[in-house]
């Protein structure tokens, strides 16, 4: 609360200090004269200013001519009328980025990004404050030497006035509300500290916004991890499919080579001759030559 407050202060603080500089930069009293001649029209005041040279006369008229000649100013002249133009556009920008960056506001981002907004509008003002600040120095120490110089006739002679000062007082107002805004920045440990933070008047609302963003990510999530679960299970079925026909066919095409086998086993069996004794049967190479009989070379006569 309390750099909410020191904020405030230093935006006040810049608004004056803008539109000090602004209305110096139109006055006419950058220089005074108060010199009293012997004539009718008797001339009480004579005024430069930066735009234009103003006489005041004792019957009440009061005249005014505008510089139009830019070359023929001086050179301090033509310093303090860039500048002071320079300043009044920084300040203004500056006064625009405070506006963002002030924590009591519901605009200008999360945080961090019031912060770098506070930061910048710091550096914007206490620019501007050093614009508003060197003219006025200068301006003042030109018309001091020729106040002081002995040669420079006493018609000739000003003194500093009234937008001199109105100038010397803005600047310090624009450089104090620059360094307020530099110093009341966020750090790192506010940074971290924000969702424990009061300081914003919107952080309940943050905090709901932030909760609902979180849980529509998440269910978005299992929207898509379950959109992939259910493509790769399809992809899965459409691989597996063809590899099971293929598995089936073999299975058909060896069931029908091992019926084919038996069957031509039962054939052979089925050949072989059923007088052959079990007991009695005898096998042979087909390379070896079978036993003669021997009753077979005995005629009828030796039996008898």
């Amino acid at each position: 609360m309390a750099s909410s407050t020191m904020q405030i202060l230093a935006f006040a603080l810049a608004l004056l200090g803008v539109l000090g500089a602004t209305v110096a930069t139109l006055l006419p009293n950058w220089k005074v004269s108060a010199d009293v001649g012997s004539n009718i029209m008797t001339a009480i005041s004579q005024m430069q200013g930066l735009w234009m040279d103003c006489t005041w006369y004792s019957t009440g008229v009061f005249s005014c001519t505008l510089k139009y000649s830019v070359l023929s100013l001086p050179a301090y002249l033509q310093t303090a009328r860039t500048t002071m133009v320079l300043s009044c556009m920084m300040g203004c920008l500056g006064l625009c980025l405070a506006a963002l960056g002030l924590k009591c506001t519901r605009w200008g981002g999360s945080h961090r990004a019031k912060g770098h907004a506070a930061i910048a509008a710091g550096g914007c003002l206490i620019l501007a404050g050093i614009l508003c600040l060197v003219p006025a120095s200068w301006f003042t120490n030109e018309v001091i030497t020729t106040f002081l110089d002995s040669n420079v006739p006493e018609s000739s002679k000003y003194e500093p006035g009234g937008a001199v000062y109105v100038t010397f007082v803005s600047a310090g107002f624009l450089l104090a509300g620059g360094v307020i805004f530099c110093l009341s920045c966020p750090g790192k440990r506010d940074y971290t500290s924000t969702s424990t933070s009061t300081t914003f008047p919107d952080k309940l609302l943050q905090q709901q916004i932030n909760q609902e963003q979180l849980q529509r990510d998440l269910i978005q999530c299992d929207l898509m991890q379950r959109d992939q679960q259910q493509r790769e299970q399809k992809d899965f079925k459409q691989q597996t499919s063809p590899n099971e026909q293929s598995s089936h066919e073999q299975l058909q095409w060896v069931d029908k080579g091992s019926q084919g086998k038996v069957q031509a086993a039962d054939d052979i069996q089925q050949e072989k001759p059923l007088h052959e004794d079990k007991g009695t049967q005898q096998f042979y190479s087909p390379s070896r030559v079978p036993p003669k009989d021997t009753r077979a070379g005995y005629s009828l006569q030796d039996y008898v």
